[in-house]
């Protein structure tokens, strides 16, 4: 048998019957990988700055000069137009490479401490070092960017990585063994594609840190597999990332903001808006103006639309039918099963109890949710828990503040969506539900890098208060120690 996990659409094979649980058994290569990277992690290539630097020098170069490639992977993948291509992958993946070899000799500048007086005479400091072998675990609906941009936080802090690309983005990956692995020195960063039964070995040989981004169900079981390794893990998980706009927003720019927001990648996007909170007196204007966006962006006919992208994979697009069921469509619709084709959907609000309400649909359908007061909007925000972002369109700051304060979240963006993730100044994370750790930028090489203390003393000097006997040293160690 096989469940299928719903966040995602990944078929994960049920083997709760094969073995008891803590009892898998895994091929040695996994361990002989895990070995490499870390062998390769101590190796002069990543022990300071301009090495690093030229280890991700090499991987923008691939990037840049093997582009037409790269995007004829991800069209073949997830159908991705090239524009999509270069600004939600392969940009924002030259992006971070920029950040950070331009900063790189500043973060790993040793951090000096003050010295307590009872320690002198000494000096103190911390430094950052790398955790060693780094595992990521990379999903299918945005295959290039979210392998590559915690590799290049892992390689600024010193790490080797291994990547296991989804099975259900083969050209993709395939792309990345072939072409991106074989242009750095062997062991910095290795390319391991397969099906959940490698992901699990992959898992249980104990790496250094792993870096997960998929659903929470398979977010779970991959945080506790690590825990019994003992391996520190960043989960990106997704969640329901609501839109709320009230009375005062400008309702052309949300619409237009959000229909672009919601509908790039097909909806396929872990920060999209997951739905639209608006308020009863604009509900019918506010669906005119996504329609009339969603007619500008992909004409009359989607599907025609070189713009327009299509579903990841079947079992995902059989999911989305599947909860389209009960939801009252108002524009949209249409799907086409041999292309995976799903069109841009509005809907009505759920029903109550409907799927669509409690999980992430995180594809191209976005139900419209009514409110007449600020109280009821803010309480339908808080049924939802822990989103890795919160959308509010207002003019008012302290219904925007209100929002942000009901809603934990990872991120909080005002009048706009999804554009936070492009900034690597910003962490990349979730918080409960939605995940936890953050990468991009400082964050990711703060996240896979560990704070070293170093004391380093006068080799000539002591101060006898510190040595037996102890007899009438109490007093002065009280004091020195306050």
């Amino acid at each position: 048998m096989a469940r299928t996990e719903r966040a995602r659409g990944r078929t994960i094979p049920d083997r709760s019957r094969e073995r008891p649980r803590g009892s898998y058994t895994f091929s040695p290569v996994y361990s002989e990988i895990v070995e490499r990277a870390r062998e390769s992690a101590r190796s002069v290539l990543l022990d300071s700055p301009p090495a690093r630097r030229e280890r991700l020098r090499e991987i923008g170069e691939v990037l840049k000069s093997r582009r037409e490639e790269c995007e004829e992977a991800l069209r073949r993948d997830r159908g991705a137009p090239p524009f999509e291509a270069w600004a939600t992958e392969i940009g924002l993946v030259l992006a971070e490479i920029r950040y950070a070899r331009r900063r790189l000799r500043r973060w790993m500048r040793p951090r000096f401490a003050r010295t307590p007086v009872a320690l002198l005479p000494s000096l103190s400091w911390n430094e950052a070092r790398p955790v060693g072998a780094v595992l990521v675990i990379a999903p299918w609906n945005y295959p290039l960017q979210l392998a590559l941009a915690p590799a290049v936080s892992a390689i600024a802090a010193g790490n080797a990585v291994v990547i296991k690309p989804s099975e259900f983005a083969p050209a993709t990956a395939r792309w990345l063994r072939e072409r991106l692995a074989p242009a750095l020195p062997a062991g910095i960063l290795e390319v391991v594609p397969g099906g959940p039964e490698v992901g699990e070995g992959l898992v249980e040989a104990g790496f250094d840190h792993l870096v997960f981004t998929g659903s929470r169900r398979t977010g779970a079981r991959v945080a506790a597999a690590a825990g019994r390794r003992l391996t520190p893990v960043t989960l990106e998980l997704g969640g329901k990332c609501p839109a709320f706009v009230d009375e005062t927003a400008n309702l052309k720019t949300a619409a237009r903001r959000i229909a672009w927001a919601k509908f790039l990648n097909a909806g396929q996007t872990c920060l999209a808006p997951d739905f639209a909170l608006v308020p009863e007196s604009r509900y019918e204007e506010f669906a005119d103006l996504l329609t009339a966006n969603l007619r500008q962006f992909y004409g009359e006919d989607p599907a025609a639309s070189p713009d327009y992208a299509r579903i990841g994979h079947r079992a995902h697009f059989d999911r989305l039918a599947g909860l389209l069921d009960g939801l009252a469509v108002r524009h949209g619709g249409e799907t086409t099963p041999d292309s995976l084709y799903f069109a841009p959907t509005l809907t009505g609000p759920w029903p109550p109890g409907h799927a669509a309400a409690t999980e992430e649909i995180f594809g191209p359908i976005l139900p419209l949710v009514p409110y007449r007061a600020l109280p009821d909007a803010y309480a339908e925000l808080e049924r939802h828990r822990d989103p890795l972002a919160l959308y509010v369109f207002s003019r008012s700051a302290a219904t925007i503040e209100r929002a942000a304060e009901i809603v934990r979240s990872g991120a909080v963006a005002v009048n706009d969506a999804v554009l936070q993730c492009a900034n690597p100044s910003l962490p990349f994370g979730g918080v409960g539900r939605s995940g936890f750790g953050a990468y991009h930028g400082r964050f990711g090489f703060e996240r896979l890098s560990y704070r070293r203390a170093r004391l380093s003393a006068l080799p000539w000097f002591d101060v006898p208060v510190r040595f037996p006997p102890y007899s009438g040293k109490e007093g002065l160690i009280r004091r020195l120690l306050r």
